[in-house]
């Protein structure tokens, strides 16, 4: 039946007061200021990018300022934010060439010196970087790449406004050079969404559309703060709470966000607010298995469940109520830090919804046990078939703009082109579709890179975008490893703090391009499978930068120069022609060229009519046993958040949605009363791994949970600890709290 829309729903507001004056929220009229600001050099080129640009900010996907689920302008703090990196002009060569005093300095001043101008060298023993011409620059890495040999080099990209046609011909490069050993940003995101997904159904991506929010009986989050990563997906939510959605939260934190939000591009919820979540679920770090395990378990008992599309769509449900028939409600309690009253509760919404969205990110993936805890929400949605239909479907909601489309095109140590896997038959396919022979070893992932390097079995690394420093867990293993490396090659738009590394041998810097300055025009894939073009936008260049897909089809080229005309492209379009070829789900991009033009791989939902493409046509339950959630008394377990930031790109030290700072100790009220600890009173984290120092803010979190901030939280992170599937580091750490010292009054 279909909901009656509210025009205006009083009972949403948060309150009278205009626009939230004093409340706690993103001032995002004065982010528009201050883009304003930023790009006052540039304004007309600025605003042809928001205008002609497919957003390369999170991955809901908008075309300029407009996108596919409502007839609304689109525009949230994050791309403004970004906007800078497309507009500012070149650095100074000579800023760089004594890197000593950069090194003190933040991201955010680095990203300020400018666009990469040349291609720069330095080599040990020098002070800093010097300009180098293009050709002495592939030369060099060509032949380095050459004498390593396949086992002893690394490719990653990160998901940094990354094109689908940059991902493919990258790793159609790596793999002429014979190996596999290409990563990219998905791996520390929604690897463990992928294995689970594939699975369970067959599928390896999001099922529904973002249409499907709206409507819906109920959308529940887990793990996933899209007020803070995906702003524009709060406009959604306010639509869906007017269309009479419940919204329910499963997570640690109360999210402030979450809770209550002001769409500055909605009048009635830019004045009064949006009330947002229904429901708020708060359990334990890692407690997700035993909280959904536990709501499972109600379901079944109290037969809310749909026995029908189980017996004709689904097999493994019988193993699966045989595995919570061995799991104690007590056992639940624990592992969840909830009660099953709780858990009844969530079981009681399901049993009368009729249709249902489920939304998790990073705090569901980033365990290691992250496909467990991504096979425990699939079993919840498959109880009673919220898959395959209209307003139904499973989201693992992307962060960044060009993450859908890495593992898809190829760029993936564990898989070829399309998700294949790495077999010899499907190895024979590309290799009969390429010309040259294609590796059948996995290659390596992102963090075992690093262990090679640390190893010193490493003899090239190419990293585009990206900064293991501040992405990986033990910052200071990861700047050991890179110190080791004979060749590294950081291609990007801006300095990162990775490059001032010092050399073991030479470190090369490459400029890149933007994806608006690409001729041609490029695809990015947004979360619900939309592959959007953005079509190359009129303004100021960089002289020297290139396109990363020409930079990775030379040094192809020149170290197997037999191969030359197989790894070159001359064009964009003739990338899109083949990855039509080489991805049969991709059919359709090669014919995408003008500003707005799409196609939905898939369609709106997969499995649609619970049409399933496994092996037996089924769905399939799994047995999830409860994770070894250990916390010795007298410790805490602490996760890591973000903040007012993109990625690892800080851009303020306050999080106006929370008020947090970057230093803060985010911790329950009842614990800081335990400890005799008020706001602002410092503290220290220690794990096994490292220590934090920051300050304490009470704040509605589940009692004997910690938030940090990442990437400042990464020194707690046990790098041994990853999930056994997808080799995602777990980015929780078990840590005492030692009250410091407060100062004494001057």
């Amino acid at each position: 039946m279909t909901k009656r829309v509210k025009l205006i729903d009083p009972s949403n507001w948060v309150s009278l007061k205009p626009f939230g004056i004093g409340e706690e929220r993103p001032n995002n009229y004065g982010e528009i200021v201050k883009a304003i600001v930023d790009n006052r050099d540039q304004l007309r080129y600025a605003w042809r990018i928001l205008r002609q640009g497919t957003c390369d900010g999170c991955a809901l996907g908008t075309k300029g300022i407009r996108d596919w689920t409502m007839r609304e302008v689109h525009l949230c703090n994050i791309r403004l934010r970004l906007l800078r990196l497309n507009t500012m002009p070149p650095a100074d060569p000579g800023a760089l060439a004594n890197v000593d005093k950069l090194r003190k300095w933040s991201g955010a001043r680095l990203r300020d010196l400018g666009r990469l101008p040349r291609p720069l060298v330095r080599r040990a023993g020098e002070p800093g970087f010097t300009p180098i011409s293009w050709d002495d620059a592939l030369e060099l890495a060509a032949d380095r790449l050459r004498q390593a040999g396949p086992d002893r080099f690394g490719v990653y990209l990160t998901s940094r406004g990354m094109p689908n046609e940059n991902y493919y011909a990258a790793q159609k490069a790596v793999r002429a050079l014979g190996s596999n050993s290409i990563d990219n940003a998905a791996r520390i995101c929604h690897s463990p969404s992928t294995f689970g997904l594939k699975s369970a159904l067959g599928v390896a991506a999001t099922t529904c559309s973002y249409t499907d929010w709206i409507g819906s009986d109920l959308i529940i989050f887990i793990g996933s703060n899209v007020a803070n990563n995906q702003p524009v997906a709060m406009k959604y939510l306010y639509h869906a709470k007017k269309a009479g959605t419940r919204v329910v939260c499963i997570n640690p934190y109360r999210e402030p966000g979450m809770e209550r939000y002001w769409v500055p591009s909605n009048l009635e919820s830019a004045l009064f607010g949006t009330k947002i979540a229904d429901r708020f679920f708060q359990i334990n770090v890692g407690g997700d298995i035993g909280f959904l395990n536990g709501v499972l378990k109600h379901m079944v008992e109290s037969d809310w469940i749909d026995r029908r599309f189980i017996d004709d769509h689904t097999s493994g449900f019988e193993a699966l109520v045989s595995s919570l028939e061995q799991q104690s409600w007590n056992e639940l309690e624990a592992v969840a830090g909830t009660s099953r009253e709780e858990m009844r509760a969530l079981a009681e919404m399901l049993h009368r919804a009729e249709t249902a969205v489920f939304v998790w990110s990073m705090g569901v993936t980033q365990h290691e046990f992250g496909e467990d805890n991504v096979r425990a929400i699939i079993n919840l949605a498959l109880t009673k078939g919220f898959v395959g239909r209209d307003k139904c479907g499973l989201m693992p909601i992307r962060g960044h703009s060009g993450v859908q489309g890495g593992a898809e095109m190829g760029a993936y140590a564990t898989v070829f082109p399309g998700g294949l896997p790495i077999t010899d038959e499907n190895a024979q396919r590309f290799s009969n579709l390429w010309g040259f022979d294609v590796p059948v070893t996995p290659g390596l992932t992102a963090v075992e890179m690093i262990d090679a390097a640390h190893r010193r079995e490493l003899d090239v690394l190419v990293s585009s975008g990206g900064n293991f420093l501040e992405v990986l867990p033990d910052p200071a293993y990861c700047q050991e490893a890179l110190e080791r490396i004979p060749l590294r090659v950081h291609i990007d738009i801006c300095v990162s703090r990775q490059m001032l590394v010092d050399p073991a041998d030479v470190v090369l810097l490459l400029p890149a391009q933007t994806r608006y300055e690409m001729v041609g025009g490029v695809t990015e894939t947004s979360t619900e499978r939309r592959i959007i073009f953005s079509p190359e936008v009129p303004g100021p260049r960089i002289a020297e930068a290139w396109p990363e897909y020409r930079i990775f089809g030379e040094l192809a080229a020149r170290a197997r120069p037999e191969l030359a005309d197989r790894v070159r492209f001359t064009t964009t379009q003739a990338i899109r022609d083949e990855i039509a070829a080489a991805v049969p789900l991709y059919a359709g991009i090669e014919k995408l060229r003008a500003y707005g033009d799409n196609v939905q791989y898939g369609g709106p939902h997969l499995c649609a009519g619970w049409n399933f493409p496994t092996d037996d046509k089924r769905a399939h339950f799994s047995t999830v046993r409860l994770p070894a959630v250990v916390r010795p008394d007298g410790t805490f377990v602490v996760s890591t958040r973000r903040g007012k930031q993109f990625n690892s790109m800080v851009h303020e030290h306050t999080d106006a949605l929370t008020g947090a700072v970057r230093e803060a100790v985010l911790m329950n009220p009842g614990d800081a009363d335990r400890l005799n600890l008020a706001n602002g009173d410092p503290v220290r984290l220690s794990s096994k791994t490292g220590e934090f120092t920051g300050r304490v803010l009470r704040a509605p979190i589940a009692p004997g949970n910690l938030q940090i901030h990442w990437p400042e939280g990464e020194v707690l992170i046990d790098r041994s600890r990853r999930s056994p599937e997808a080799k995602i580091p777990d980015y929780n750490a078990v840590v005492r709290l030692e009250p410091l010292t407060r100062p004494s009054p001057q």
